[in-house]
């Protein structure tokens, strides 16, 4: 099999409403081989368009990722590793710093200079050759954000620099007047400016914001 290039793995990625977020080539110490990781995930509505018609049942996201990007491995010649593996999990939040460069927001999810807060990884693909990857970013868009309005915009104060509190978000979702961001999403990322273009729609963010209340 011909070794695939970046373009190539962002084309088969593509056809599924997933992009490529970045990739590094491993240390010893990541006990992941020579070769190279890429990071993939979604941003924005594109991932719906294609899961929706299976979003219903338990895990049906972590199932349709696995049914669907596993064969897509397979093709591109790439072991595969998803963020729900484990106990013990893949240490995904490492691999995104590194690939893409990211870094937290003050709300605590990673930030990234174009999606802003409305982004996902949904698997890594190893490779066992070197192939060049794009530089990571070196900007974190909140270092310009003077008034940070992600911290303000909760309406139970959920969130403060450093500081999550689970319990107080979940209960405020669970009551009517939590409607609005268990519909639309969390108001305090809907507050950031960056990549409001990439909002989710209310379908979406619905499916999302639900499935955070079960788990927890």
């Amino acid at each position: 099999m011909t070794q695939p290039g970046f373009e190539q793995v962002t084309q088969a990625l593509g056809a599924l409403g997933l992009i490529p977020r970045g990739g590094f080539h491993p240390v010893p110490d990541d006990d992941l081989g020579a070769g190279t990781v890429v990071l993939v995930g979604n941003a924005g509505p594109e991932l719906w368009q294609h899961f929706a018609p299976q979003a219903g049942g338990e895990d049906a996201l972590d199932k349709w990722c696995r049914g669907t990007l596993t064969p897509l491995a397979d093709r591109l010649g790439a072991d595969i590793v998803f963020p729900f593996d484990g106990p013990p999990y893949p240490p995904f939040l490492q691999w995104a710093r590194r690939g893409e460069g990211l870094s937290p927001s003050p709300i605590g999810p990673l930030i990234h200079p174009i999606f802003g807060l409305w982004h996902a990884y949904r698997c890594a693909l190893i490779f066992d050759f070197v192939m060049d990857v794009p530089p990571p970013f070196t900007t974190n868009p909140c270092d310009d954000c003077a008034d940070q309005p992600c911290l303000d915009s909760c309406p139970v104060n959920a969130f403060s620099e450093g500081a999550y509190d689970v319990s107080a978000c979940v209960d405020h979702l669970r009551q009517p007047q939590g409607d609005d961001c268990l519909t639309l999403g969390c108001r305090a990322r809907r507050a950031c400016p960056i990549g409001r273009d990439y909002h989710y729609a209310s379908a979406q963010a619905h499916f999302h914001m639900s499935a955070f209340v079960k788990s927890n």
